[in-house]
Order: structure tokens, then C-alpha cells, then sequence
């Protein structure tokens, strides 16, 4: 909140706006409790409530408007200490107290009595007494109120404070996406043109040309349903199919009704990256690429498969150079999911490498 400035902010005003509506109920509330118990007491103590009703009523209007005098002094206060605020509450519980007494002793004297009468100094050290514990009740009563507001104000900025951080770690790691893929592909274009493919390195910039638009077109922090983000790494396997057509196999496991789940773009580019350069780019053979999608409960798994080429004295090892991907996307489920999301990767099988991301499964 800008305070003190000249032109207040929409927050600041928001804020305003709240306890003054606050102030105006509770003001209202409190005083009219106030009225009621005094016509009880006056009741029990032999006074007609019809007759002593005037002077309830007036009571409670200058009551009303002493309450909200000192609101608006206090909240004038509202960033000084709390001791300080205390301090100036009881003052002018004070000064309110002894004002409320003078109006209540001017009605007896107009409308109990009709003509002056010696006063009851007694009486009037009851009265102000009572309005002294009155006003300070009012007081300590609207102090917690605006602490209260404060209190709520600080975890809204807080909040908001850590969306905005979440929001850009987010954009940062969504961001890493593309240069990481980038490079890999220019390193497959590259290995097309050593081989004197150059038809098919033109067809691969092209379609990388192609891809790159669309995927720069995304939000970072929009969710996109799994069938779009499964279009769009079909269509990146299609420009690494250019290269490894011959070897490259795809299949999809899609459980039926997850077409429509929502998920954080690109999530699976760095996992299929992963496949197709640790698994077909290093075999000589045919291997298999797997996408599939489960539902499990409330959560939504992905997971992406790959044939390993390796020695079986590596089999319980990691392939090399699966580090930068595969924690981007650990980082980003775990910034954005940090209370279901989860990613875990390695051998499920002698010659099988698995990478599987869980996270709370919503629909579009």
C-alpha cells in the first residue's frame, strides 16, 4: 500500500473502504447494544423505558457519533505502535466519556425535569465512569479491529509477494524450455549435415522454424490440455523423425478421458528431448518411445519410456547427461505443485529408462 502519497492505490483503497464499512456496522452495532442494556438497567431500576426512551435515543446518537470520531483518530493512527494507539484511545475514551455525560445530564434536565434542579454530583461521577468504561471498551474494541486488517492486509501482500516470485521462477524455468531445446535439435541438424543430408536438415529448419513459433506463441503459466501438448511434441518428434525416421518407433498410452486434462506446457519436452537423444540417438538399433498418461486417484501420472542402449554392468546407472532437462522439470512441478507434485526418473528395466511426473489431476 502507497500510503502517503496523494493519489492512494487500488489496494489502499480497497483497504479504506473495508474498515470503513466495518467501522460503520460495529459502531452502529455496539452502541445500539449500549442502548438496550441501559434501558434494561434503567427498568430494573424503576424508570419507565417510554418515558427515558428520548433520552436512550439521543444517548445513543452522540454515542454513535463519538464512536465514530474516534475512529477516524485512530485510524489516523493506524501505523503508529500499538502502545501508542492504546494511549491515545484511552484519552479520548476520556474526552468522549465526559462529553456523553453532559449530553445525558443536559436530557434529564429538559426532559426528566423540565426546569433546572441541583445537580447530583454523585450521579455524574457514576455516568462518567460508566462512559469512560464504555469508550474504552469501544476503543480497545476498534484497535483489534484495524490490527485485524492490518494483520490480513500484510498476508494479502505477502501472498501476493509470493505469487509474483512463484510466477516468474516459473516463467525462468518455462523459459529454460526452448534454449535447451533449441540446442539439441541444431546439434541434430548439424549431424544431417555431416551426413550430406542437406534436403533434410532444410526440411528439419523449416519445421523447426515451425515449432519454435508456436511454442514461443505459449504462456509460460498457462495450462494447456494433455491432447494440445501431445500435438505439440508429436510435432517436435516429427522434426527429429527427419534424422531417426528409420529408428525412432511411437507409441502413445493415453488412458481414456485424460485427452482433456490440464497440464504445464512443453512439461514433457524436456523428457522426450531426453528419449530421443540418450535412447535413438545413441543406439544403432529400432527403439521405442512410450508417452503415456494414467490416473491415479486424484492424481495425474505422465511418463515418457525409451530403450537403452548400455552395458549390463551400467544397468543400475543413469545414462550420461540426463542433468538439465530432467531437473528443469523437477524444479518446475515442484514450484508449482509443491504439495502433490512430484518427478522421479531412472531404469525400470536392464535396457529401459523411465521418467514419470505426478501431479493433482484437473480437467478442462
Amino acid at each position: 500500500m502507497a500510503r502517503g502519497n496523494d493519489t492512494a492505490s487500488p489496494e489502499e483503497t480497497q483497504y479504506t473502504a473495508g474498515v470503513r464499512r466495518a467501522t460503520l456496522s460495529f459502531g452502529f452495532l455496539y452502541q445500539f447494544m449500549q442502548g438496550v442494556i441501559t434501558s434494561v438497567l434503567w427498568a430494573v431500576l424503576g424508570y419507565d423505558p417510554i418515558e427515558v426512551a428520548p433520552i436512550t435515543l439521543i444517548l445513543v446518537l452522540n454515542g454513535t457519533l463519538m464512536s465514530y470520531a474516534m475512529a477516524a483518530t485512530l485510524f489516523r493512527c493506524r501505523e503508529r505502535s500499538i502502545l501508542f494507539k492504546l494511549l491515545v484511545g484511552s484519552a479520548l475514551s476520556l474526552v468522549a466519556a465526559v462529553i456523553n455525560a453532559g449530553v445525558d445530564l443536559a436530557c434529564h434536565f429538559l426532559i426528566e425535569h423540565g426546569d433546572p434542579v441541583d445537580v447530583n454530583w454523585t450521579n455524574v461521577a457514576y455516568t462518567v465512569i460508566y462512559c469512560v468504561a464504555l469508550f474504552h471498551g469501544w476503543a480497545f474494541f476498534y484497535i483489534a479491529l484495524l490490527s485485524n486488517f492490518e494483520l490480513r492486509e500484510r498476508e494479502r501482500r505477502l501472498a501476493l509477494t509470493r505469487e509474483e516470485a512463484l510466477t516468474a521462477q516459473m516463467r525462468a524455468l518455462r523459459y529454460q524450455v526452448n534454449p535447451h531445446f533449441l540446442f539439441n535439435t541444431l546439434n541434430s541438424i548439424a549431424g544431417l549435415i555431416e551426413e550430406g543430408s542437406s534436403t533434410a536438415a532444410g526440411r528439419m529448419v523449416l519445421s523447426l522454424s515451425s515449432f519454435l513459433r508456436t511454442t514461443l506463441e505459449l504462456d509460460p503459466m498457462q495450462d494447456v490440455c494433455l491432447a494440445d501438448e501431445l500435438a505439440l511434441q508429436i510435432g517436435y518428434l516429427n522434426i527429429e523423425g527427419e534424422r531417426f525416421s528409420d529408428r525412432m518407433r511411437l507409441k502413445l498410452d493415453i488412458a481414456p478421458g485424460l485427452e482433456q486434462a490440464l497440464v504445464p506446457s512443453l512439461i514433457l519436452q524436456p523428457l522426450i528431448e531426453n528419449a530421443v537423444k540418450h535412447g535413438v540417438g545413441s543406439s544403432a538399433g529400432a527403439v521405442e518411445i512410450l508417452i503415456s498418461a494414467a490416473r491415479h486417484g486424484e492424481t495425474l501420472e505422465l511418463s515418457v519410456e525409451n530403450d537403452l542402449t548400455i552395458e549390463p554392468q551400467c544397468a543400475t546407472k543413469k545414462p550420461p547427461g540426463t542433468g538439465t532437462g530432467l531437473k528443469n522439470v523437477a524444479d518446475r512441478i515442484r514450484a508449482r505443485f509443491p504439495e502433490m507434485g512430484a518427478f522421479i526418473s531412472g531404469l525400470v528395466a536392464p535396457h529401459r529408462f523411465r521418467a514419470a511426473i505426478t501431479m493433482p489431476l484437473r480437467l478442462a
